[in-house]
């Protein structure tokens, strides 16, 4: 789970959009660049390297 106030300061690192929380599946989206970010124990991993494309 990711805090609201950290959903609000966060934006994709590669077009520095919003991103929107997906609960379900617990990982951080991207849907203009179409790319999905893990989070693990609370942390968003943001790195470009380590995003999924979908």
């Amino acid at each position: 789970m990711v805090s609201r106030k950290l959903l609000d300061i966060l934006a994709c690192p590669k077009c520095k959009k919003p991103i929107d929380y997906d609960k379900e599946n617990n990982q951080l989206i991207c849907h203009r660049c179409r790319l999905k970010f893990k989070v693990k124990d609370e942390i968003p991993d943001m790195l470009l390297e380590d995003a999924e494309a979908f």
